[in-house]
């Protein structure tokens, strides 16, 4: 089986450099690479209506199905009047893409699991910053929106675990067969931003859950690790397995402002036998 793998398309803050009919574009390209099941770790859109009806479009014309874990701007309550964060966790949960609590098998081999994982402070520089900083999330003038867009009414690192916590039980339950993994957040040292650096002391703690890196030691069958949020693209192989971010991104980091171009410099592919 050949599948694909995207994060971060980000599609109503990089619509306008399109000029594209956006689901159309990705599903053609989905056909034209012979893709035959995409992974989409998060982050597809700001409201949690669109990146739905962006995923059922591209499974519609594509005739592939399409798995997913949403990212924190895919539950931001920004343009809709759901605030409670667990009611969207809610509704992504409930559908046929989602991964959470029913890792998807592909064959006596293979399985899929997934979670959008949320950050733990972990990968933050905790010598220059405490918990009560991170929690505030607010550096200097700027702030990360999360703040004013989610509501848990628990704590990230609560969040963080629980969503842990359900992952461990998925992974446990195909812990016989081989693993891809999707998470929407960076659960690897080499995918969060190398420490001391001015900024990242405080940024890094939003990126990823430094807890979650206790998976690959517990479950070894975890062949692929897929990941999001970071905005990079990046893929890093060892001798267990290897680590994907293959992330779309933001039109202002882009060199050539194309959606075309960048699905397909972004979109990473591989077969599983």
């Amino acid at each position: 089986m050949k599948i694909g793998t995207l994060s971060d398309l980000h599609i109503d803050r990089n619509d306008e450099f399109s000029g594209l009919d956006l689901e159309r574009t990705l599903a053609e390209m989905v056909i034209e690479k012979g893709i035959e099941c995409l992974l989409i770790a998060g982050d597809i859109s700001n409201h949690y209506e669109t990146t739905h009806a962006f995923i059922k479009r591209v499974e519609q014309l594509s005739g592939v199905p399409v798995l997913f874990v949403p990212g924190n701007h895919d539950y931001w309550a920004r343009d809709h009047t759901i605030t409670d964060t667990n009611a969207l966790n809610q509704f992504f949960n409930d559908q046929s893409y989602s991964l959470v609590g029913k890792p998807k098998l592909i064959d006596e081999n293979w399985a899929i699991v997934g979670t959008p994982g949320w950050y733990d402070y972990g990968y933050g520089n905790s010598e220059k910053y405490d918990v009560a900083a991170f929690e505030k999330k607010q550096y200097g003038f700027a702030s990360w929106n999360d703040r004013h867009y989610i509501d848990w009414g628990k704590t990230d690192q609560q969040v963080s675990q629980d969503m842990l916590d359900q992952l461990y039980r998925d992974l446990k339950s195909v812990e016989n067969r081989n693993i891809i993994l999707m998470t929407h957040v960076a659960t690897h040292p080499e995918f969060v931003m190398p420490l001391p650096h001015r900024i990242y002391n405080y940024a890094n703690a939003f990126l990823g859950a430094r807890s979650y890196e206790m998976v690959y030691t517990d479950f070894p069958t975890i062949k692929y690790s897929i990941m999001g949020h970071v905005h990079f693209r990046k893929t890093v192989k060892d001798k267990k397995r290897t680590y994907i971010t293959a992330c779309v991104g933001n039109h202002k980091h882009w060199k050539i402002k194309d959606f075309r171009t960048q699905i397909n410099k972004s979109l990473v592919c591989f077969t599983i036998n």
